[in-house]
């Protein structure tokens, strides 16, 4: 078995192995600690229904009730800080890992992306790479949004919850964001370079990234030495990447574990229809995408998807694009694409090209609408995607970036955030399958604007 596909099966072994454990942790342990969480679930919805119908909130029964609801979440809460202190020993292995890829990800973007710009060139050639990748980019996401909009008309999964319209004041946990296009545009402008690299912002780097890689190209010879020395600095991080890659199965082990102890299986059963036509919808996507691909890249389609099993299981496994990324990047250079088209247009996918968060995010919005009986006519419908397009971009830093959009989108069209509580439960296992299709996209976008360039060569391997 060579070292690829060595890792490849401890991944999927680890996979395997942390579902069991957090089967058996869920039925002995934690079963207790769900349990409590479930009733005290239901007695707050109880008490808020009472407290609904009192009229006079100084009435002596309104502060009882206020009273008891405050204890029995207290209660709820420090169940909970029980429960996660039990799964420490799980969670950190994968925090560890997750930690060492954002240690690795900002440096091996910047090295990467000045030795492919400077080899590009001129600022002509960066602008016609850059436009092909951006036509691609956007017409992805356009396709997975509006992909989501259909089948969710379709299946109609939320019909089946048929829920009373909640309390405006419900606080599902989630701050929504409204990211204006002044706002969007200057925070894609880095204020320090320094910062954009503590803080792991992509798409701040990368603007560094093209202002620093066009200017040693114009500088001439001077410039070579500036290329080379960051070119050893990739090589040397691309190291550190392999070293980092052999905890990967500990770090799948300890998600899956962890992931499975806390909900359990029976979170599947509960949301079973609503995850299935998810799934099935995104595996639509995949066949959409890949059927796209293989008219441009004709046979090498399916070569390419072989070679993006290992990062796409570690995405999935660890429900993190950016877990993928040095592996997604190694695979499409041996697939034969450039290093100066890879390292450009990888990095920008992660910013522009997450297409299975943007199938999500019109899946999700309408799913809360039709679980409350709320009908969107066709023009609000088109109306959502567009803002979901605008707003959804660059924001792949934000935790639970898509719940985070959808918050703030759902508000202009009155559907209760409290909405947003249907999905928080399940939001891990929808991770798993957005993060796997955000590295197919990503990857099928790089092939793709290699073959337009002519720069596509034969597999090294």
């Amino acid at each position: 078995m060579s070292k690829k596909n060595r890792l490849t099966f401890f991944i999927f072994l680890a996979l395997v192995l942390g579902v069991a454990l957090g089967y058996y942790l869920n039925v002995q342990t934690f079963s207790t600690y769900n349990e409590q969480i479930a009733k005290a679930d239901n007695r707050v919805k109880e008490l808020d229904a009472q407290i609904l119908k009192i009229q006079d909130t100084t009435a002596v029964s309104y502060a009882v009730l206020k009273t008891e609801k405050k204890a029995t979440e207290k209660s709820r809460h420090e169940t909970e800080v029980i429960r996660e202190k039990k799964l420490e020993p799980l969670t950190l292995l994968s925090d560890i890992f997750l930690r060492l890829i954002k240690m690795i990800v900002a440096p091996l973007v910047f090295s990467t992306l000045v030795v492919g710009v400077a080899k590009v060139g001129d600022v002509k050639a960066v602008g016609r790479i850059g436009g092909k990748t951006m036509l691609w980019f956007l017409s992805a996401s356009l396709l997975s949004l509006v992909l989501g909009l259909i089948m969710v008309n379709i299946f109609k999964p939320g019909l089946a919850m048929n829920l009373p319209l909640p309390p405006s004041n419900i606080d599902t946990g989630i701050h929504k964001v409204a990211l204006s296009l002044k706002e969007f545009i200057s925070h894609i402008v880095p204020k320090s370079m320094a910062e954009a690299m503590a803080t792991n912002e992509i798409l701040q780097i990368v603007v560094f990234s093209l202002f620093f890689g066009v200017a040693t190209a114009a500088i001439g010879e001077k410039g070579k030495i500036i290329i080379s020395f960051f070119d050893a600095v990739a090589h040397v991080i691309l190291k550190v990447t392999g070293y980092v890659m052999n905890f990967a199965p500990f770090a799948v082990f300890g998600a899956m574990g962890a992931i499975v102890a806390k909900q359990g299986l029976s979170v599947l059963s509960t949301y079973a229809l609503f995850i299935g036509e998810f799934y099935s919808t995104m595996l639509l996507l995949w066949i959409i995408l890949i059927a796209i691909g293989f008219m441009i890249l004709k046979s090498r389609v399916f070569n390419l998807m072989s070679r993006m099993k290992e990062p796409v299981i570690l995405a999935f496994s660890t429900a993190s694009s950016e877990a993928a990324y040095p592996k997604t990047m190694l695979q499409l250079e041996r697939f034969g694409c450039k290093d100066k088209i890879v390292s450009f247009v990888l990095p920008l996918g992660y910013s522009f090209n997450l297409d299975g968060s943007m199938l999500y995010m019109t899946f999700a919005s309408l799913f809360i609408a039709q679980s409350y009986g709320i009908h969107l006519s066709f023009e609000q419908q088109i109306t959502m995607l567009l803002i979901l397009m605008l707003t959804s971009k660059g924001i792949a830093g934000v935790p639970r970036a898509s719940l985070v959009v959808i918050a703030g989108t759902i508000a202009t069209f009155n559907i209760p955030e409290a909405g947003l509580a249907l999905l928080i439960g399940i939001d891990p296992l929808l991770d798993m399958g957005r993060s796997a299709t955000n590295v197919i996209g990503n990857s099928l976008a790089t092939a793709v604007v290699s073959k337009w360039e002519g720069d596509l060569t034969e597999p090294l391997d």
